[in-house]
């Protein structure tokens, strides 16, 4: 199993906009969180990191192949899949149906377990 994380702002104003949305997919929307994820081989972690510049989130998604993992996450069209990009656009301002350039949304630089990758 790989790593990837990856963060996101959240923007201006929508952080207890983000709680009701965590809230929703520890509640009404869990069946379908976990079922999304499992179908994508992936397990997902989300953390809160509040900054001076502003709250962040970090994600994680643990894989197989990580980056094909969140891909096929984003480009699902079910029901939920609508309503979860939908909501990460109003409340991060980033459009995650969109296409990633390389695969995955990061790309890991250092390890104390490997040699590190040199960043480009």
């Amino acid at each position: 199993m790989s790593l990837n994380a990856v963060v996101f702002p959240i923007l201006p104003g929508k952080t207890a906009e983000w709680h009701e949305f965590i809230g929703e997919l520890n509640g009404a929307r869990r069946a379908d969180f976990v079922a999304s994820r499992k179908r994508a081989g992936a397990q997902e972690r989300t953390f809160l990191q509040p900054t001076p510049m502003g709250d962040l989130v970090i994600v994680t998604i643990e894989a197989e192949d990580p980056g094909r993992s969140f891909g096929q996450m984003m480009s699902a069209t079910d029901a939920f899949t609508i309503w979860f990009l939908e909501r990460v656009k109003a409340i991060h301002g980033v459009d995650l149906s969109a296409p990633m350039p390389n695969g995955s949304p990061s790309k890991l630089i250092l390890d104390t377990s490997a040699v590190a990758v040199p960043a480009k």
